[in-house]
């Protein structure tokens, strides 16, 4: 089985400090520059599982380039380069405190909410008479807290963002509008490609000037789910499990094994069998979304790479 890089502790020319997120390592530096390493790690009910997922970081690294590039004229966004096939270099804004998530279908954890008899989420009222995966009249946004390093992110309300002062209502209008700009040109690319996108979320910031920017990835399988446009329907008239493209048959796959992210569950045992099928499906995602043949970056040495195409980036700066 190819490496995975499972934890980067990189010592670049100029880096003042390092953050290291769920799956993903920042490092900053002078002039408000961050390169972001995309990491092999991954995650499910926002705990880290054990073993690394080989490719998954270029996976989505190059995937969320692709959109960030796409949705340029929509939003401006963090990115500037992507110096290697795993890291993504721009500048720093200082992030909201809300994720934007916006659901097209009833899917994940809106239909694990509304099959309790639910029906509000986030403030929203969810129709009744729907079934899982049907499509919303119109998509909905639910909003979560972005939760600090350790913590889960909380469902919020627009109400309650507004009455907490985390985002003014001005900014928060503007990332309302945004957000149903980014979906709607997401669901648009997917459909070109014979997919569904379901839901997703986005992370917004404000730059050094108190402009509002897109940072972080976009419409990877790790923020957002797709499923396969040729027989939704038809899996739907009957009842079945939608084919999908996303973390969530991990999620699946941990909870039949017993673990949901609850306090005192352990996490199961992942066989080399099921990283390798995680690993490609990741690849499949990409090849599947943006059209383009995977290319297997070099993993016999993949910190030597990264620390040489980095630094030669920084020189050139």
């Amino acid at each position: 089985m190819s490496n995975a890089l499972v934890q980067s502790e990189f010592n670049f020319p100029g880096q003042k400090e390092v953050y290291h997120g769920k799956v993903r390592d920042v490092y900053s530096f002078d002039n408000d520059l961050l390169v972001m390493v995309a990491s092999d790690r991954i995650s499910a009910f926002d705990v880290v599982l054990p073993k690394g997922i080989p490719y998954k970081g270029q996976v989505l690294n190059e995937i969320a380039s692709y959109f960030l590039d796409a949705t340029a004229d929509i939003v401006p966004n963090w990115k500037v380069a992507t110096p290697d096939p795993i890291v993504s270099a721009g500048l720093k804004a200082t992030p909201l405190k809300v994720e934007m998530v916006i659901r097209g279908y009833l899917s994940g954890h809106a239909w694990r909410t509304y099959r309790t008899g639910e029906r509000l989420i986030c403030g929203v009222t969810m129709p009744e008479g729907l079934s899982e995966n049907d499509p919303f009249p119109t998509p909905i946004i639910t909003p979560t807290t972005k939760a600090d390093q350790g913590m889960h992110d909380e469902d919020i309300s627009r109400e309650a963002i507004l009455e907490t002062g985390l985002v003014s209502e001005k900014d928060y209008l503007q990332l309302e509008d945004y957000t149903r700009k980014l979906f709607s040109k997401g669901q648009e690319m997917a459909r070109e490609r014979g997919l569904i996108l379901v839901d997703t979320k986005y992370e917004f910031g404000k730059d050094s000037q108190g402009n509002i920017v897109l940072i972080d990835e976009i419409h990877t399988p790790d923020s957002s789910r797709y499923f396969y446009l040729e027989g939704y329907q038809q899996r739907q008239d009957q009842g079945e499990t939608q084919k999908q493209l996303s973390k969530e048959f991990v999620r699946q796959w941990l909870i039949e094994n017993g673990f949901s992210g609850k306090d005192g569950e352990t996490i199961p045992e992942m066989s080399e069998k099921f990283v390798i099928s995680i690993s490609e499906r990741y690849i499949e995602l990409f090849e599947k979304i943006t059209g383009k043949t995977f290319h297997k970056a070099n993993t016999t040495a993949i910190e030597d790479r990264v620390l040489k195409n980095v630094t030669s980036f920084l020189e050139n700066q």
